[in-house]
């Protein structure tokens, strides 16, 4: 069967599938019929999971001996200059390893939300403002932060090296010791363990994704498959809403940037760019896939990073969070500012005076009325799951 000929199957059924399609409910909500193109849009947010796939600039991605590694030096509170922080203080696994905090916080408090880890070996750009780009790069930022671990690449070296576990691990991961001599050698392959061992950090199927595939392989789709205020709010994430243009794909996130409107200001006196500093940022590291510490000889991924340049409608713009499992990870935005899905969906739906940051223009509002708004929010409810596929790796003793 040809792709135009599946689609047009595809999209009958799911008329005739879903009951009550296009009609009423008990409660007089009108349930939503969808396009060709929508159907087509759902598809597209899966299958979940989605393959792993090795990062060809971290040579010891995917590889056993570094994700065991990696997760020791996780919650490894001598890692940080004081010895009282490790990743894990931020990135707790109970709380989808996010910190449900408005901003994160170890030495002191940080400007920005901490995002979760849950599917990051998905993104293309790391951390709010895409200041690294790639997960070893951006595991290395919040060692040396000041604020965060405030740690330096000799105090890591040093670390890895006195201690016999630490160095055990890291032979068995890269198959030789340590350099005794080159700092940040060792903070790199420290760095790249740890993403080796992020990228094992993945969400579960949810609700969604048992309805998309059901709708996939032409199942009947009934009220306990999936709500019906869940497919109305489903239909204006892909139809009224055009939710789907940025939160797109499998883990509901295009990757990229974008002004929302939200007010750029961090504190009295400071100013959070967003996007427009995190290109210079990118571009000054040392650690970006341009130098010396990329493992793939083909430098492919380092394109994107030697294309990126400083624009003015950067100011202001923040990544498109992911949507999977947020229902786990509140507050939201870079900076935390909304406490539940309601808030974020109302902000978007808001008043048409919100001014992008870069004074050009303004943010256009979707304009969803209140049973919108509710019916948008109960889909993304759905984009969650409470079950945590993560176990801690019983590596026993290094020998």
């Amino acid at each position: 069967m040809n792709a135009k000929i599946a689609s047009g199957f595809l999209l009958a059924w799911f008329a005739a599938a879903l009951p009550c399609s296009a009609a009423a409910d008990e409660g007089g909500h009108s349930l939503p019929g969808f396009t060709e193109g929508e159907v087509q849009a759902i598809l597209a947010h899966g299958p979940w999971p989605v393959r792993r796939a090795r990062d060809p600039s971290n040579r010891v991605s995917g590889k056993r001996e570094a994700i065991l590694f990696g997760e020791q030096l996780f919650f490894d509170a001598r890692l940080s200059g004081t010895g009282k922080f490790s990743c894990g203080t931020c990135h707790v696994p109970e709380r989808s390893w996010t910190d449900n905090r408005t901003r994160g916080a170890a030495v002191a408090e940080l400007d920005r939300n901490t995002p979760t880890l849950m599917n990051v070996r998905l993104n293309r750009w790391f951390g709010w403002d895409g200041a690294a780009d790639s997960l070893w790069a951006q595991s290395i930022r919040p060692i040396l932060d000041p604020r965060e671990l405030g740690a330096s690449a000799r105090h890591v070296a040093q670390l890895v090296r006195a201690d016999e576990q630490l160095s055990c691990r890291f032979r068995n991961a890269y198959g030789a010791r340590p350099s005794a001599t080159d700092d940040e050698a060792v903070l790199v392959d420290v760095a790249k363990a740890l993403a080796a061992f992020q990228e094992t950090l993945e969400s579960g199927r949810t609700p969604f994704d048992d309805f998309r595939d059901a709708l996939a392989q032409g199942d009947r789709i009934t009220p306990w498959v999936y709500s019906e205020a869940a497919l109305r709010g489903l239909k204006i994430f892909v139809g009224k809403g055009g939710c789907n243009a940025c939160h797109a794909g499998p883990n509901f996130t295009n990757g990229e940037f974008y002004n929302t409107g939200l007010a750029t200001g961090t504190a009295p006196g400071r100013t959070d760019a967003g996007r427009l500093e995190g290109i210079e940022l990118l571009k000054e590291s040392r650690f970006n896939l341009l130098g010396p510490y990329n493992d793939d000889a083909t430098r492919e991924g380092a394109s994107r990073t030697r294309e990126a340049t400083r624009e003015r409608r950067n100011l202001g713009e923040f990544k498109v969070p992911p949507l999977r499992n947020m229902l786990l990870t509140a507050p939201y935005a870079h900076d935390g500012r909304f406490v539940t899905l309601a808030e974020v969906v109302r902000h978007h739906s808001g008043a048409p005076d919100r001014p992008r940051a870069d004074g050009d223009g303004r943010v256009q509002p979707l304009a969803l009325t209140a049973n919108e708004q509710t019916d948008l929010v109960v889909f993304l409810e759905s984009l969650s799951t409470f079950s945590n596929p993560w176990r801690p790796e019983e590596g026993g003793r290094c020998e």
